[in-house]
């Protein structure tokens, strides 16, 4: 009985460090990650359970008003 156990406890064993089958989609892995660093960091600013997650908010906002005054200033030396 205990080596029908062990040998069944070694099937599984075995099976579960198998392949994966040829059927199975090969874009799965490129899915996994569609956020940008962007929206992960504002996703992230938004949670209260992580110490300093609302300074990656504040941090984001700081980083927008740069992007838009360097924007502006581009905008008038095209003038």
């Amino acid at each position: 009985m205990r080596r029908l156990l062990g040998a069944a406890l070694c099937l599984f064993c075995l099976s579960a460090c198998s392949s994966q089958p040829e059927s199975a989609p090969q874009t799965a892995t490129v899915d996994r990650d569609t956020l940008t660093r962007r929206q992960k960091d504002s996703i992230v600013s938004t949670l209260r359970v992580l110490p300093g997650a609302g300074v990656v908010g504040k941090a984001l906002d700081v980083s927008d008003r740069a992007g838009a005054r360097a924007a502006d200033i581009d905008a008038q030396q095209d003038r």
